[in-house]
Order: C-alpha cells, then sequence, then structure tokens
C-alpha cells in the first residue's frame, strides 16, 4: 500500500488516485487509535467544497464510531476555521476537515485539528503518522449504523461561526460606513458565511463547483485577476476579498484593484491592533515572511520570533504563549482575541473595521505601515520543473553554491527552513521546496515591484541552466 505522510499542513493526494476511500480509512483508523490511547471521546468532522467531501466525511466518521468515539458533523461544506472554533467550543477532543486547501481541484485531503482550537502540533501528527496501518481494516459500522447507534450527531457549524462573529466584530460600524466588498470565494467554503454577512457584495464564483474550473483555489493575484478586474472597472468598492478552497487563507485588493499580499496585511494588522487598539503580544512569523515585521515589532517594543513554514508551528506557540498577530507568507494569518488558526474571513473582516473605524483607505493605511518601515514589495514564482533538477537545486543551496545570482552578490544567507539569501537588508530571494506541491518555490523582496520580478527572473534563469 502507498505510504502515507502528512506534509507542512496535512495529508494530501489526487482524488482516485491516492485520495481513496480505502487511505481515507487507513487515516481515520491511526487517528482513532492514537485518541482512543488519550481515552479521547468526540471528533468534529468536517469537508470543504471538494469533490466527494461528503462520502469521504462519512467514510471517517464510520471510523471514529467502530472505535466507540462520539462524531460531530454539520450538514453541507464549512470551512476549516469553523471546525477549529466547534472543537474549541463544543469541547472536543480533535478536529478533522475534508480539505486539500488551496491545492489544484483533483486533489483532497485531512488536516488534523487539536482540542485548542488549532492544528494539531508536529509532534501529535508525527505519532497518528505512525500509526497508520499498511493495510486498511474496515470499520465495523455502516454509516447509517453509526447514525442509527447515536454515534453521529449534527451542529450547524456555520451558525456558530456567525455568532462567534457577531459577539467580536463592530459589525454595525462596518455596516454605517458605507463600505463596500468585491468578494472572490473561488468556489470555497467561505462563500456563505459572506453572503449572509454582506448581501449587497459583489459575489465572484460564490456557487458550488467542485471542480473549481480547473483552477487551483488559491488566493494570489495570478487566480483573482477576474476580481481585480472587477473593483478596477467600478468605483463602487473599497476593496476585494478572497479566500482559498477552505476559506482559511486571505488575499486582498485596494480600491484601485491592486494586490496587498499577506506581508502588508501582517503589517497592517500588527499596526491596528497594537497602534489603535492598545493590544500587546508576541509577533510570529514563517521564515518566508518580510523581515518588516521584525522592526514594526522592534519599534513597538514587541518580541518576534520566526518560526519554520507551516502554521501548525505559530498555532503551537499561540497556544502556550500570548502572541498579538502570527502568519505565513501564503496568506495564513491568524490574531490574539480569536482561534489559534488561520482564518481568511476573520482577517478580511478584521482589515475591513480597521478602514471603517479610522475612516481611511487600505492605501492610506499601507502608506502608515512605508512611513514606520519603508516601503517594499514582494512576489514568488513557483517551479514546476522535474524532481531531479529541484534535488539538484537544494543540494547546491546545502552546499553553499550560490554566492550570487546576475549581478546581486549574497552578502548573508539563512537556512532556517529553505534557503534565503540577503543580497543587502532591503533585498533578498529565498529558494525552497513546497511542502504540499512538486514545486520548487521562489521568494523576493526588493523596494519596489518591478525589481522583485527582476530578481526572480535572475534567479529563475540561474536554476533553470541546471537542466
Amino acid at each position: 500500500m502507498h505510504s502515507i505522510k502528512f506534509g507542512t499542513d496535512g495529508w494530501r493526494a489526487i482524488i482516485a488516485d491516492d485520495y481513496t476511500v480505502e487511505n481515507v480509512i487507513r487515516v481515520s483508523e491511526a487517528t482513532a487509535l492514537w485518541l482512543q490511547k488519550k481515552g479521547a471521546k468526540k471528533v468534529v468532522i468536517g469537508h470543504d467544497c471538494r469533490f466527494g467531501g461528503g462520502l469521504f466525511e462519512q467514510n471517517a466518521a464510520r471510523v471514529f464510531a467502530s472505535f466507540g468515539i462520539h462524531v460531530v458533523l454539520s450538514n453541507g461544506f464549512v470551512s476549516t476555521p469553523m471546525v477549529s472554533l466547534a472543537v474549541l467550543q463544543t469541547g472536543a477532543d480533535l478536529g478533522v476537515v475534508i480539505t486539500a486547501s488551496h491545492n489544484p481541484p483533483d486533489y483532497n485531503g485531512y488536516k488534523l485539528k487539536s482540542s485548542k482550537g488549532g492544528p494539531s502540533i508536529p509532534s501529535e501528527i508525527a505519532e497518528v503518522e505512525a500509526l497508520i496501518p499498511r493495510i486498511a481494516i474496515q470499520p465495523t459500522l455502516t454509516f447509517k449504523e453509526a447514525e442509527e447507534k447515536g454515534f453521529v450527531s449534527y451542529l450547524n457549524l456555520e451558525d456558530m461561526y456567525m455568532e462567534h462573529v457577531g459577539l467580536n466584530f463592530n459589525l454595525q460600524k462596518i455596516y454605517s460606513s458605507g463600505l463596500k466588498m468585491a468578494y472572490d470565494a473561488m468556489y470555497g467554503a467561505g462563500q456563505n458565511v459572506i453572503r449572509r454577512l454582506f448581501p449587497d457584495a459583489l459575489l465572484l464564483r460564490c456557487e458550488y463547483n467542485p471542480s473549481f474550473y480547473g483552477q487551483a483555489p488559491e488566493p494570489i493575484h495570478k487566480n483573482l485577476l477576474g476580481l481585480s478586474e472587477a473593483i478596477q472597472s467600478s468605483d463602487k468598492y473599497a476593496f476585494g476579498l478572497a479566500n482559498d478552497g477552505d476559506a482559511d487563507r486571505i488575499g486582498m485588493y485596494d480600491a484601485s484593484g491592486n494586490f496587498v499580499d499577506s506581508h502588508h496585511l501582517l503589517l497592517l494588522l500588527l499596526l491596528y491592533l497594537h497602534k489603535y487598539k492598545g493590544l500587546t503580544g508576541k509577533v510570529i512569523v514563517t521564515f518566508s515572511v518580510t523581515d518588516k515585521m521584525k522592526k514594526m515589532a522592534e519599534l513597538f517594543g514587541l518580541e518576534c520570533e520566526v518560526t519554520k513554514i507551516g502554521f501548525k508551528y505559530i498555532a503551537e506557540i499561540m497556544t502556550t504563549e500570548d502572541v498579538l498577530v502570527g502568519g505565513e507568507e501564503s496568506g495564513g494569518l491568524a490574531v490574539k482575541g480569536h482561534i489559534p488558526e488561520r482564518d481568511g474571513i476573520w482577517i478580511g473582516l478584521l482589515i475591513m473595521e480597521f478602514m471603517a473605524l479610522t475612516g481611511k483607505t487600505l492605501k492610506e493605511l499601507i502608506a502608515e505601515v512605508y512611513a514606520l518601515v519603508g516601503p517594499f514589495a514582494t512576489d514568488r514564482y513557483d517551479l514546476h520543473i522535474s524532481e531531479e533538477i529541484k534535488q539538484q537545486v537544494i543540494d547546491k543551496c546545502k552546499l553553499h553554491v550560490f554566492n550570487s545570482f546576475g549581478n546581486y552578490n549574497v552578502q548573508r544567507e539563512e537556512d532556517l527552513d529553505g534557503f534565503k539569501y540577503y543580497f543587502d537588508e532591503e533585498r533578498w530571494v529565498m529558494i525552497r521546496p513546497s511542502g504540499t506541491e512538486p514545486v520548487l518555490r521562489v521568494y523576493a523582496q526588493a523596494p519596489d515591484y518591478e525589481e522583485v520580478i527582476k530578481i526572480l527572473e535572475i534567479v529563475k534563469a540561474d536554476l533553470l541552466k541546471l537542466k
């Protein structure tokens, strides 16, 4: 049987290839065994909008039921943050989300969520992974039998999430501000919540379509051109918001249709929560995030820690320390006062509240950020190259072969998780293989976007010479 491994954010595989009912049962058996050893009694399971979500969810549920573990389900698709919130609010021992997040539509996946309302920590995931059987042992109960025996109950996780939003945001101030939103659900699980919160928003790709029209639901600019164009073609919209397939990641646009990346959103969150709301706490970012976060944290007298890439590392710290803002380059951001979990809708609402309470546009708020830490731009290339070439690149990085790229000389390098080459304090490039997809990621930062692209093109050309 295929060996199942959890990556930076759960197990993911191609549907009907390695992602099969049998393999979902294998992973569920390992998870149930792990829970049984801990005396666990309850699990919350949810699925997003991907193909077969309900089928895989039911098969996972009957495995847990066969082990005597009670399962809480929600009718229909839900976001990952809804499951995490439900785990916390119902006192469940674990959450399982059937999702491949931002991966292409032919993928599905399996995420584990801890009892603390965020991703399970790496050590626990490793324990579950070690228990995955070579061959699936068929559950003793069918899904219908699990329901009949009372091992399955239902709870509206979307309503629970909506109530939580109402208790934590000044929705009246947001509504009275007159701010209009253009929203792109990317056919993902965030569509119903935004429709309910903002019925007058421009809604794009807000219907159920498991094929995603062939587009990976990752909220980066190249995948959101329709949202950008809709904003540019009208003066109605103060900003644009997009979420990935399971709505735990975010993409945003200003009123001119310009993409606002996660680096800038993290800085805006830190500015709002500390300077405007007076909150304090630690700042946690992953290795690929701009160093401008360190600079702003230092200006505010706050501690800043850099982790390996993967939100699970941030979540682990958030459950044990007082964290104000945590986040990663790929759109997964979290804040104090909510669950220790990425939540693309929550972060979008927080930025919207920031705009409503200050009366400022996104551009004006970003100008405040630049006044503190200086202007900058970032971008990322995903290089779809052979495994052989990818390993050649990584081996050369490990051997410190790259002393320059084009006319850019490397002044120093870091290798916490990937390989980051600093040309000076304002310019760097980073090379790292993806933990969830067969690609090599190349990131860059410079004072302006034109130079970012220049750096990326130079590095790409140098790497592809290895063919």
